[in-house]
């Protein structure tokens, strides 16, 4: 699907943006993918990394800016929404500039992608998003539903919406790993509790999801993926097993363990594989075949949540990663 196509990347700058690009370009080969974004500097150096691909193209523009986001749409087939404020502290403290990114910019690439004949978009959500606490997780659930909407608001024409959602990426710019990693010499850990659970994730498993949610979509799936689970005591082992531990209580708006599926959308959840699908509650369309496929619904009151997970990463697993990745750990 992806072969031969041009396709944009909000936030392509981004931890995501910076793995989504080199491995499409590699197993698809498109005929061009646009990386959209409002830091300069960061497409600077980004544009370093790939000088010598003329299918990597960069253009400064904001979603915020609808005007912006229809000239950078132009002959584009594909988009992934990487675009969002996602600190939640920044975002507690800044709600009006989270709303206007998070909520008003998913509203003008909706517009944007329905004017344009965009064939398909994929919007990036978060753990956060399920059962929110916080002001971010609030903005990407009102942005979830946007997109999921964006199917019926879109008419007799043939955009179609989707979305994705995973929990913390291992090494992310930011994340707890490289957080750890930063400060292990002063032989001390800050932990906010030690019976916090935490879903790991790679940015590779991350790209090949949305590559299937283009693949399987047919407009208003919530995609999320089947992910191990580890203990924030695990994790500071494994950064640092010498280091002791200090507990310094959970910071505003953060949640004790991720959620992922809550019991409210169980109705309307089924099981896969490798991962799970929501299914909008609008049109009927969360019994319909097209969208079920082979699907098994899951019992009513089901809930995917780090701490109730099957499945769980031995800290030896994760120190290998690390080993394996030290160089990249926190880079983007």
């Amino acid at each position: 699907m992806l072969s031969n196509s041009t396709i944009l990347v909000t936030g392509g700058t981004g931890s995501f943006g910076h793995k989504f690009i080199p491995m499409t370009l590699e197993k698809y080969n498109p005929k061009k993918i646009i990386v959209f974004s409002r830091d300069e500097m960061k497409q600077w150096e980004m544009a370093k990394l790939f000088q010598d691909d003329p299918r990597v193209r960069f253009f400064i523009g904001d979603v915020r800016d609808k005007e912006r986001l229809y000239r950078a749409l132009d002959g584009v087939d594909y988009v992934v929404h990487a675009a969002a404020t996602k600190i939640v502290p920044t975002a507690e403290y800044n709600p009006f500039e989270c709303v206007k990114t998070n909520v008003h910019g998913a509203m003008n690439l909706i517009d944007a992608c329905i004017d344009k004949g965009i064939k398909r978009v994929v919007a990036l959500s978060t753990d956060k998003a399920s059962s929110p606490i916080n002001l971010y997780g609030a903005t990407k659930l009102t942005s979830d539903k946007l997109f999921v909407a964006g199917n019926a608001y879109s008419g007799q024409h043939p955009t179609q919406f989707a979305v994705v959602r995973y929990g913390n990426v291992m090494g992310s710019r930011g994340s707890v790993i490289p957080f750890f990693l930063s400060i292990k010499e002063k032989g001390e850990l800050p932990i906010t509790d030690d019976r916090m659970t935490r879903f790991m994730i790679t940015l590779k498993e991350g790209v090949e999801l949305v590559w299937h949610a283009f693949e399987d979509m047919e407009g208003g799936e919530i995609y999320v993926k089947k992910i191990p689970s580890m203990n924030i005591m695990d994790v500071a082992k494994a950064v640092a097993p010498e280091a002791q531990t200090k507990i310094i209580g959970i910071r505003p708006g953060e949640k004790l363990h991720e959620q992922m599926i809550g019991a409210e959308d169980s109705y309307y959840t089924y099981e896969y594989a490798e991962h799970f699908k929501i299914l909008p509650t609008i049109n009927n369309w969360g019994n319909s075949p097209e969208r079920v496929k082979d699907g098994k619904k899951v019992p009513e009151g089901f809930v995917y949540s780090s701490d109730n997970n099957t499945e769980w990463m031995p800290r030896k697993e994760l120190e290998s990663w690390i080993q394996e990745n030290k160089d990249r750990i926190g880079k983007i």
